[in-house]
Parts: structure tokens; C-alpha cells; sequence
């Protein structure tokens, strides 16, 4: 196993997904019924998929999430105190609500035209597929929103893992400690090394990755094999098209057009963040691997980084706005309902309000979509037509949100002049190795 020790992380991780995929397949296609793999199939199947696999990749993703709310605390005050800066810190701030809303509204808008175009849904029969119960969801007012912003407890916020109210709470504490001047100094020395406190433990987690990946893609591909997308087919194939023209296409052009940078260098460096996203389908979850990769990979000062790649967590939703405007489109042509420019108006404005509004965890894109159907008046159980094949778009639409957090994150640093080009230059600047992970000694020290 010495090609392994060799290996680097991101390489680690990409072997592992793809056994995951093929051992998650392999017991769907053996144990499945009707192209699914449920509990009480058999021994094996519910001790491997419900036992070993559910139980190891829950540990790995709740690692992952035991780490989000501290790190997101003390990165972004000790970014507040890099930024050192009160003006700055609120042009960082409009920078990426704007390309964040921006990017959010070019992307349902995309969805919409593609969708509409291949006319998914036409000629649909709804009794092909099996539909699950869905409760559907009040959409969030303007004034809720920005009254939930203020966290009126912030250690509840905290335990909740409200991250618009942690985001708040954070940086005023970071401008606090940065008013008292010299006298808050010891305050600024405990910020800074329980930032590096944390960093340490993102390694150790870190170190533990390929595994909990493999474990959660496994688990996915046995429950849900191929035969469970062919009644969904045009759904499935005009939303990962939307996906994948909004990641390669209208991302990449928007960084191009902002920053200078080059694309193929940006995607190569983004890869560890967005293989993450995909495994865990939850972009609070890969807040550690996308920072990681965003300030040690592509060059963003941590000061930029630590503000935006949480707040694009919170409220950047480019992948799940993308689900909603085909999703909408493909259930109006199911019900034989002209939306019309206003109804797809409509659908634009809620998607991006709903952006800002709800959490980034596993499957709150059918939440959100709830939401949007409630406002243009079509039938929210067509929902659990959708559910099925939820999953795995759901691990492809977060990569994408990952995408668009790291994309913007470098426009605004390199708009601040806080990008360094010698790290985004290098390709092997912040590669993580086996020997850069925690590890015992020879004489038995557990050493970074």
C-alpha cells in the first residue's frame, strides 16, 4: 500500500468515491428490488448498507459538522481582525451579497430557459413513478429574514447551527476586539490560537476522509441504483445539464470576466472542495474542506476567505435554485399549467428570497421548492414525484453550490488585492499529503 501512503489527499478521496460507487452498486444490482435497496431485503445488505455504511459515513459527516460552528466563529473574527479595516470589512460584505444574489438569479433563470426548451414533463405519466408525501413549507418574508440575521441568543444560534446569526454575532465581535485597541490584544492572541486550535482538528478529521466518503457513497448507489432514474430521465438529464453549464460555463466566465483568472487552474484547485460536496450533499458540512481549499489551493487571504465561504454557505444556492427552475417547469408541463414570464418571474424572486433564508443541509432543496410551487399556484404533492431521485441530485447540485462559493470568494479577494498568485500559480501549493496528516511516530507521539 505504498502508492497509498504516497497518494494525496484529493487523490485518496476520488479512489474512494469511486469504490464506494462500484460496491454501492454492486449490492444494489444483487439485493435490489425494483432498482432499490431497502431494510429487511436481507442480513447482508442491512448490515452493510444500514449497519456498517449508514453508521461510519453518520460519524464522518457529523465530525465534519461538530467542526462548523467553531470554525466559523473564530475564523471570521480573526478575518474581521486581518481586515483590520471597518470600510473594507463592509465592501467585502456588499461584494458578495452581490455576486451571490447575481449568481443565484443568472442560475434559476439558466435552468428555466433549458428546461423549457427540452419541454421536460410533456406526455409525463404520473403513475410511472411511486409519489412520497411532502408537507409543504411557508416561504420566509423579506422582514423575516433580515430580523432572523439578529441572533436574540446567540449560544442558541450556535446550537442550532444558525450560521446568518453566527455570521452576525462573529464579525461584531471581531469589530469589538478591535475598538478596544491595545487593551484587547490578549482577546485577539486567544482568537488566533483557538483559530489554529481548530485548523489542527479539520487535519485530524481531514485525515479520515477517503473512508467516511467511501462509506456515504456506498450507501447511496446500494439504495438507489440506475433503474430508478428511467421514468425521471428527462428531469434527471435537463437538470444535471443545467448544473453543469452554470459550474463549467457561467461561473467560469464570471470569474474570468472579474477576476483574470484562469478557469482550469481555479477547477483543479476547487476539486478536494467539490468532491466533498458531493459526498456529504450538504454545503455547511464541506465548510472546512471548501475554506481549506479556497485559502491553501487557489491563494485567498483567510481574512476574505473566512467572511465569504461561510456566508456563501448560508446564502449562496446556485445548484438548488437550479433544481427549482427545472423541477417548476417540469411539473407545470406534467399538469398541463402555462406559467407564463410572470409566473417564471415569480419563481426567479422566491428561489433567490429562499436562498437566503434556509439552511444549507441534505435535502433542503425540496423544501425551498415547496416553497416556489406554493407561490405559483401548482400542486406541491407533485414534490414526491421528485423525492427518488433526490439524493443524488442533491449530491450534484451541492457541488455546484460549493462551486459558485469558492468562485466568488476569489473575485472578491482579488478585487481587495487579497489573492496571492504565487499560491494560485503553483500547482502544488496546499496539496495535502499522508505525511501533512496527524499520525503516531515511531516512538508512539500522536504529531502533526
Amino acid at each position: 500500500m505504498t502508492w497509498w501512503h504516497s497518494a494525496t489527499l484529493t487523490t485518496k478521496i476520488v479512489y474512494a468515491m469511486l469504490a464506494g460507487l462500484v460496491v454501492g452498486l454492486a449490492i444494489n444490482l444483487t439485493y435490489g428490488v425494483n432498482g432499490m435497496v431497502q431494510p429487511g431485503v436481507s442480513g447482508f445488505s442491512d448490515f452493510m448498507v444500514y449497519g456498517v455504511f449508514h453508521t461510519f459515513g453518520k460519524m464522518f459527516v457529523s465530525a465534519l459538522k461538530m467542526l462548523v460552528v467553531p470554525l466559523v466563529t473564530f475564523s471570521l473574527i480573526c478575518g474581521v481582525l486581518g481586515i483590520g479595516d471597518i470600510r473594507v470589512l463592509g465592501r467585502v460584505g456588499g461584494k458578495s451579497v452581490f455576486f451571490y444574489l447575481l449568481t443565484t438569479a443568472i442560475a434559476i433563470a439558466t435552468a428555466i430557459i433549458i428546461a423549457s426548451v427540452l419541454n421536460i414533463g410533456a406526455g409525463f405519466e404520473q403513475g410511472s413513478v411511486a409519489v412520497k408525501e411532502v408537507t409543504a413549507k411557508d416561504a420566509p418574508s423579506l422582514a423575516d429574514v433580515l430580523i432572523n440575521i439578529v441572533p436574540t441568543n446567540p449560544i442558541q444560534a450556535m446550537a442550532n447551527g444558525s450560521m446568518l446569526p453566527i455570521i452576525f454575532f462573529a464579525v461584531l465581535v471581531g469589530i469589538s476586539m478591535l475598538m478596544m485597541g491595545k487593551e484587547g490584544k490578549g482577546l485577539q492572541d486567544f482568537a488566533m490560537k483557538m483559530n489554529d486550535l481548530m485548523m489542527n482538528m479539520v487535519k485530524i478529521v481531514m485525515s479520515f476522509a477517503p473512508y467516511g466518503v467511501f462509506f456515504l457513497i456506498a450507501k447511496t448507489f446500494a439504495e438507489n441504483g440506475p433503474a430508478m432514474f428511467m421514468p425521471l430521465i428527462g428531469y434527471v438529464i435537463a437538470l444535471l445539464g443545467s448544473l453543469a453549464f452554470h459550474c463549467f460555463v457561467t461561473l467560469m466566465l464570471l470569474l474570468k470576466l472579474f477576476s483574470g483568472l484562469s478557469p482550469m487552474t481555479f477547477l483543479r484547485k476547487i476539486r478536494p472542495a467539490q468532491t466533498f460536496a458531493f459526498s456529504t450533499a450538504s454545503s455547511n458540512a464541506t465548510i472546512p474542506a471548501t475554506l481549506s481549499a479556497v485559502t491553501n489551493r487557489v491563494g485567498v487571504h483567510p481574512s476574505v476567505g473566512s467572511f465569504t465561504v461561510p456566508f456563501g454557505a448560508t446564502i449562496n444556492m446556485d445548484g438548488t435554485a437550479i433544481m427549482q427552475g427545472v423541477a417548476t417547469v417540469f411539473i407545470a408541463n406534467v399538469y398541463g399549467v402555462e406559467l407564463g414570464v410572470g409566473g417564471y418571474l415569480t419563481v426567479i424572486l422566491m428561489a433567490v428570497l429562499a436562498s437566503i433564508g434556509t439552511a444549507g443541509v441534505p435535502g433542503v432543496g425540496m423544501v425551498m421548492l415547496t416553497m416556489v410551487l406554493t407561490q405559483v399556484g401548482l400542486p406541491v404533492e407533485a414534490v414526491g414525484m421528485l423525492l427518488g431521485v433526490d439524493r443524488l441530485m442533491d449530491m450534484c447540485r451541492t457541488a455546484v453550490n460549493v462551486t459558485g462559493d469558492a468562485v466568488v470568494s476569489s473575485i472578491v479577494a482579488k478585487g481587495e488585492g487579497k489573492l496571492d498568485m504565487d499560491i494560485f500559480n503553483n500547482p502544488d501549493a496546499g496539496i495535502i499529503m499522508d505525511s501533512d496528516l496527524p499520525h503516531v511516530d515511531d516512538e508512539g507521539h500522536f504529531v502533526s
